[in-house]
């Protein structure tokens, strides 16, 4: 994924339960996956449990978290807003596994800065609690696979003298330099959880809103109070179960319970200062980072420009040539440093550097445009599918993660993504379909819906001519990728050559089973997005023709789509497809001299939620055709769609287990 600065402090917000999640695959899982679901019990006593009675309730875990809880403190000072956070954490080890896990670390950055913390393990002295502080602690940069630099720091803590039933403890107080960029609270992690708790303190002269999402049960406790002249708002949850990895999640927001807090006013000498609460207000904050951009003329990339889109008439025509060039020119890679991370860099800098983040590839964009005389190109915020909330449902930084340019081409929108090099011009990168852009339109704002590409855009198309040679299969074919196939099928590939290519182009084009051998091989159209990525082969497939006396039966089905897609009984996360896909094969088995059909499979279709099919068999000339149309129509399925999923594959593998039979003459 492509990410901005606002993805980041999403980042440290989750940054435990991130790294917890991958501490527990290690010790209790060998799942590969990182998506997950999880499952809340109801609310239960807060009262402390013996060792022994947390290792009878969770005897699969080194580790549970006793206590985790976060406060915010909402002040006025000399007119500001300040906005301090304190963070408190607390875990017992269950188990001798669980000794080896003595580190812990938080994060913090430029704009949330560290003020103060402390760490300790406390553990048993003769009958007595002892603790002892750590003093083994150093600071780092945080790594992050998809960011190349970002200005967050991590604090490594490593806890002494742990032993079963020892306790790790840590404190620390940062300070949000930025009140519109508030971190939400996680009511989970891999560990089991005893007590949960989010708090915030604030001046009477503030107003806050709160968002709580994935709480259908209303199982977060909630109070407001008053103490010492402030608002006193406490959430919490107890007894929560560990989350659970699961493939093809969404993601953990989607599952998890979680609360946004943001402020939506203050008041400094009776005049209310608005701050967050709806998309006007948002836009604006946004606004303030882009207001001054581009504006001095760049000779260089308007001379590259003007080169670029000479003789080009239509406006589209000049957009996707300065698309391309941009994806062609322009390398991705993440940059996050304080509002770095939120200020697109100018497009003469992006030119005269020759990379830039996801920001800087919609400022190039959009100044190129401009050179070239095309209006109603404009940067626009947008999160990906990992977020799942829309403008209207969460009005603030934690919404989007991502921008991009967006062309309006009469009625019409075209999304510009820069972050993806193969994506072709007219369609949106597979990660934003189905979200919204805030559109910026100068001063004031659009919010565009981003379609979800229909599967028949992203269509893969194969043609395979078959002979049978004594038990084997040989055969000659063609397989063509469209759309978001055609891009996910050559990132995947990059600059791969020699054995490492032939290798990757063999397990796309593979047949039947293991005992496929690809012959040779040719590419076209690697380099031209507009057109299919195409691949011409020839093969071989051994021991593949069953024959019993007279008979010979023949399973045409090479290709099996979605065979394997059974869905757990006891999933509880969404399944999320990257896209949607078409499959449209045609094969043609040439019929041995000497005998004859039989018997053909009788014709297939299903026409669902979930698939539109339509496989038949057929007898051509000499040839036994088969034509497979297969639609896949949902690219998000709910809890409730599983059973019925379920019911579409066993279909599907039923037609696929068909033969024909051919008879010796």
């Amino acid at each position: 994924m492509n990410y901005t600065a606002i993805q980041r402090f999403m980042k440290m917000a989750n940054y435990r339960l991130q790294k917890n999640m991958t501490r527990t695959n290690s010790l209790t899982s060998s799942n590969k996956y990182f998506t997950f679901a999880f499952l809340i019990a109801s609310v239960v006593s807060h009262a402390q449990l013996s060792l022994a009675e947390y290792k009878k309730a969770w005897p699969d875990f080194n580790e549970i978290i006793l206590e985790e809880s976060l406060v915010y403190d909402f002040s006025i000072k000399d007119k500001k807003l300040k906005v301090i956070q304190d963070n408190h954490y607390e875990s017992m080890i269950l188990s001798e596994n669980g000794i080896l896990n003595n580190e812990e670390s938080f994060t913090y950055s430029e704009l949330v800065k560290l003020k103060s913390y402390d760490a300790y393990s406390v553990v048993s002295n003769n009958g007595k609690e002892k603790k002892i502080k750590v003093t083994q602690s150093n600071e780092k940069l945080a790594r992050d696979n998809s960011v190349f630099y970002n200005d967050v720091k991590e604090r490594q803590l490593i806890f002494p003298n742990l032993e079963t039933g020892a306790r790790k403890v840590y404190d620390y107080q940062t300070e949000f330099l930025d009140p519109f960029l508030l971190q939400k609270f996680i009511f989970g992690n891999s560990l089991p959880i005893k007590n949960s708790t989010l708090e915030i303190h604030t001046e009477k002269d503030i107003n806050i809103g709160y968002k709580i999402f994935n709480d259908p049960n209303n199982s977060i406790a909630f109070t407001k109070s008053e103490k010492k002249g402030k608002w006193v708002y406490k959430w919490t949850l107890t007894d929560i179960k560990p989350l659970k990895f699961e493939s093809n999640s969404p993601g953990y927001l989607y599952v998890v319970p979680h609360i946004d807090v943001y402020i939506k006013d203050y008041t400094v000498d009776k005049t209310s200062i608005p701050v967050l609460d709806d998309i006007p207000k948002l836009f604006n904050y946004y606004k303030g980072f882009v207001k001054n951009l581009n504006k001095t003329e760049n000779s260089e990339l308007k001379a590259i420009t003007t080169n670029l889109t000479f003789g080009m008439a239509s406006n589209k025509d000049k957009m996707k040539a300065i698309f391309y060039w941009v994806k062609d020119n322009i390398k991705y890679i993440a940059f996050e440093n304080g509002y770095e991370g939120f200020i697109p860099r100018e497009a003469g800098l992006v030119c005269e550097r020759k990379f830039g983040d996801c920001k800087d590839m919609a400022s190039i964009i959009t100044a190129m445009a401009h050179y070239a005389g095309v209006n109603d190109v404009s940067v626009s915020w947008i999160g990906t599918r990992s977020i799942p909330y829309s403008y209207e449902e969460l009005s603030t930084p934690a919404v989007d993660n991502h921008m991009i340019a967006v062309f309006k081409d009469g009625g019409e929108y075209v999304f510009l993504d820069g972050t993806d090099k193969e994506t072709r011009y007219g369609i949106p990168t597979a990660f934003i379909q189905g979200k919204e852009a805030l559109y910026n339109d100068g001063e004031t704002y659009k919010i565009i819906p981003v379609p979800v590409v229909p599967a028949e855009m992203n269509e893969i198309h194969e043609e395979l001519a078959l002979k049978i040679d004594n038990n084997k299969l040989t055969g000659t074919g063609k397989v063509e990728y469209q759309g978001f196939s055609r891009s996910s099928v050559l990132s995947q590939m990059g600059d791969a050559v020699n054995k490492t290519r032939f290798d990757m182009v063999k397990s796309l084009v593979l047949k039947g089973n293991n005992k496929f051998s690809l012959i040779d091989y040719k590419e076209n159209n690697v380099k031209d997005r507009d057109q299919p990525y195409r691949i011409d082969f020839n093969f071989n497939l051994d021991n593949y023709i069953i024959k019993m006396g007279r008979e010979m039966y023949v399973n045409m089905y090479l290709d099996k789509a979605f065979e394997k897609l059974t869905i757990e009984k006891d999933r509880i996360a969404k399944y999320e497809f990257d896209f949607l896909m078409y499959t449209n094969s045609a094969y043609k088995l040439e019929i041995p001299a000497n005998y004859s059909v039989k018997s053909l499979p009788p014709a297939f279709s299903m026409d669902n939620d979930y698939f539109k099919a339509d496989f038949s068999h057929e007898v051509r000339d000499n040839n036994v055709a088969l034509t497979i149309k297969l639609k896949q129509k949902k690219i998000l399925l709910d809890n409730t769609d599983f059973e019925k999923w379920n019911e579409s594959i066993r279909k599907l593998k039923s037609a696929y287990n068909e033969t024909i039979i051919l008879q010796e003459k």
